[in-house]
């Protein structure tokens, strides 16, 4: 690790704020939404385990993303960040065979909580949901800080374990995943507008287009791969193809 002091120091403060998040959320703890958030714990716990390797990085992605942007937008904020919370930590823990790094279920679970805080802060902020009669800029603001606050860390802690400047590592990180997080936002509206219409088990739908969404990653991150192997080039430049989709592991 490049700067091992500098990068303990901002991964305790990660912990701290994502601790603090949590418990400022069970503070104003209010009435459970029952099934609604019982299903979206459980849609966000098993799609976080659909995870794909990325290529040039010691990492993985999963496909929770909207089902914790969901979560942000219908329930509390107490009952978003526990479902936040579920769903990195059980994305943090290696498949079997894979290596286990304790330091990274803390980092990657507090940047999450953190994230999923922020936008459910934004989404039912009144102001934001009476702008332009409608709860579209709530939504916007909401999905680009969760995006901030979902890179900018990992950027970070990578700029200071292997060295690259954090500006170069997060545009290789926005390339990546950008369409990802405004695919996201664009489910999370059908399905807020859907809900007030249908009822809560609308989420449900979901799955299968996140599962045509894993897939079309696993293919592409794996012809990615087969072109850098023809070419010679994998392992050349790591972080050539940097990038951080919902909650990737990074550290």
């Amino acid at each position: 690790m490049k700067n091992s002091r500098l990068a303990n120091a901002f991964i305790t403060a990660i912990a701290i704020s994502g601790l603090a998040m949590l418990g400022g959320s069970a503070l104003k703890m209010t009435a459970l939404h029952q099934y609604h958030f019982l299903l979206l714990l459980l849609l966000g716990a098993v799609t976080s385990r659909a995870k794909v390797k990325l290529p040039g990085i010691d990492g993985t992605m999963s496909v929770n993303l909207p089902f914790i942007l969901i979560a942000a937008a219908q329930l509390s904020l107490f009952e978003a960040v526990v479902v936040a919370l579920v769903s990195a930590t059980l994305q943090s823990i290696p498949k079997r065979g894979a290596q286990f790094q304790p330091v990274k279920i803390p980092f990657n679970t507090s940047i999450i909580v953190l994230a999923a805080g922020v936008a459910a802060i934004l989404l039912h902020n009144h102001r934001l949901n009476t702008m332009h009669g409608s709860g579209s800029v709530a939504l916007v603001a909401a999905c680009s800080m969760f995006f901030l606050v979902n890179t900018l860390p990992v950027a970070t802690i990578i700029s200071l374990s292997e060295g690259p400047k954090i500006v170069r590592v997060w545009i290789s990180i926005f390339h990546l995943s950008f369409p990802y997080y405004v695919a996201s936002a664009g489910i999370t509206s059908m399905v807020t507008t859907a809900s007030r219409h249908v009822g809560w088990q609308i989420p449900l739908l979901v799955l299968p287009v996140m599962y045509a969404i894993y897939r079309s990653y696993q293919l592409y991150f794996g012809r990615m791969v087969a072109m850098a192997q023809a070419v010679g080039l994998v392992g050349v430049d790591r972080h050539s193809i940097q990038s951080e989709l919902s909650s990737v592991e990074t550290v």
